[in-house]
């Protein structure tokens, strides 16, 4: 594994050395530091950071004037920068985002996680990962009530509204269980929406909608994110 080259910038002594401390229990991490912003302009053209951890209030140079230096750089144009900071108000993060920064570490920090926290900064999941979390979360609230719509249409009651709201929620997973990577779910809940929509016109077809509302609950992740088995299920359940 590469090593993450990370430079903190920093006018206090004091916080350097906890910084340093901190950084280095993980094995995998390189760290450098300075106490200005134009020290960290002269190391960077030596020595490139995959991150720069930046104090917000520095004398001459401060964070988000470096911060402009490093973007006017075609070599530290890219460079994740994190602004570490005691102006924690939402006014100020809102601006230093503005600014560039990809992130703000609040002072006073946490030594046992800024070495964690340094690293999501560093290499933040991507935005499919992130909408395929959402998509999973969003199956665990569909579970629950998927799970109490079959105990309704089991005790026959408000079974129209009930068949509406299985329909409604069957054809979204049905459009949405593909794009994330649950095939086998998005066919289960299609299947699901043409039984609820049969039954909404022949009330005989609310066994066929349980059956396949079955099948589908069936193929739900664990809560360990992998997908289970589906049963087969006969067409005409």
């Amino acid at each position: 594994m590469t090593a993450l080259r990370v430079l903190h910038v920093e006018d206090e002594p004091d916080i350097r050395e906890v910084a340093e401390v901190s950084l280095g229990l993980d094995p995998d991490l390189v760290s450098r530091s300075c106490g200005s912003g134009q020290e960290a302009l002269a190391i960077v053209e030596d020595w490139l950071p995959d991150i720069i951890l930046l104090d917000v209030m520095m004398p001459v140079m401060d964070g988000p004037a470096t911060l402009a230096r490093l973007r006017a750089n075609v070599s530290t144009a890219d460079i994740p920068v994190v602004f570490m900071t005691a102006r924690a108000q939402s006014r100020e993060l809102d601006l230093f985002r503005s600014l560039g920064a990809v992130g703000i570490i609040s002072k006073p920090f946490d030594p046992m996680t800024l070495a964690a926290s340094v690293r999501n900064y560093a290499h933040p999941p991507d935005e499919l990962t992130t909408l395929r979390n959402g998509f999973l979360e969003r199956l665990s609230n569909n579970a629950t009530a998927l799970t109490r719509y079959r105990s309704l249409l089991e005790g026959g009651m408000a079974r129209r509204d009930t068949l509406s709201r299985v329909r409604d929620m069957a054809h979204s997973l049905a459009g949405a269980g593909g794009i994330y990577g649950f095939a086998e779910i998005s066919a289960a809940a299609s299947a699901l929406e043409e039984a609820a929509i049969a039954a909404l016109d022949a009330p005989t077809g609310v066994d066929i909608v349980a059956r396949r509302l079955d099948h589908l609950l069936a193929g739900f992740p664990a809560t360990t994110g992998i997908q289970r088995n589906i049963p087969p299920l006969a067409l005409n359940a």
